[in-house]
């Protein structure tokens, strides 16, 4: 009689902390989940999203349907640097842009002849931007879209245009952008995987 109630004893204890340790399983399951979806949350939100190209006004840099990863913070952070390729609120719509940081604020923009020519907002002389990410199949002599007059960028404003100068609505027509609409720096083509690259 006495040794079945201490088996029995035994059998419960080892149920019981069977089930606490099942019990602590899942608890602690359920918080791996909730911080994963949390972070997920925040990193989308905050830091990283993604961003699908629609149209042809980067060709060749990047094409109708290329996926690419925007840093959200980049301009949170700091300053966009001249060539940064950045996602955009339009503005007049819901739709974003994709598009190249050409001019900073307080320098002096211009574009005759499809040579883009920029001042410096401290002064000296005008000097023709150095432009390699343009195709020279797609940007040409007689497909560079309208000019530019004389302009200077504003404080907290940058000027942008697509690598496609003759296909693409930038801020030779909407204006300069405002550093409160720029979603953030585009880093990395990652879909499809045939045209990965960083930018």
């Amino acid at each position: 009689m006495t040794v079945e109630a201490e088996l029995s004893e035994t059998e419960e204890h080892r149920l019981d902390d069977e089930i606490g340790a099942g019990a602590r399983a899942v608890g602690e399951w359920s918080v791996v989940i909730t911080v994963a979806i949390t972070v997920a949350i925040l990193v989308r939100n905050f830091v990283l999203a993604h961003f699908e190209v629609d149209g042809s006004s980067m060709d060749t840099t990047l094409a109708d349907g290329d996926r690419v990863f925007v840093n959200k913070l980049s301009y949170r952070i700091g300053d966009p640097s001249r060539g940064d390729v950045v996602v955009l609120h339009q503005g007049t719509g819901d739709r974003d842009l994709i598009k190249r940081v050409i001019g900073l604020p307080g320098e002096t923009i211009e574009m005759t002849n499809c040579e883009v020519r920029s001042t410096a907002a401290d002064g000296g002389p005008s000097r023709v931007l150095l432009e390699p990410y343009l195709d020279p199949a797609v940007v040409t002599a007689d497909r560079c879209g309208p000019a530019i007059d004389v302009q200077t960028v504003p404080d907290d404003h940058v000027f942008v245009m697509g690598d496609n100068r003759d296909g693409s609505q930038d801020s030779r027509a909407l204006g300069p952008i405002a550093y409160d609409d720029l979603v953030g720096r585009a880093l990395v083509v990652f879909w499809p995987r045939s045209d990965w690259r960083w930018l």
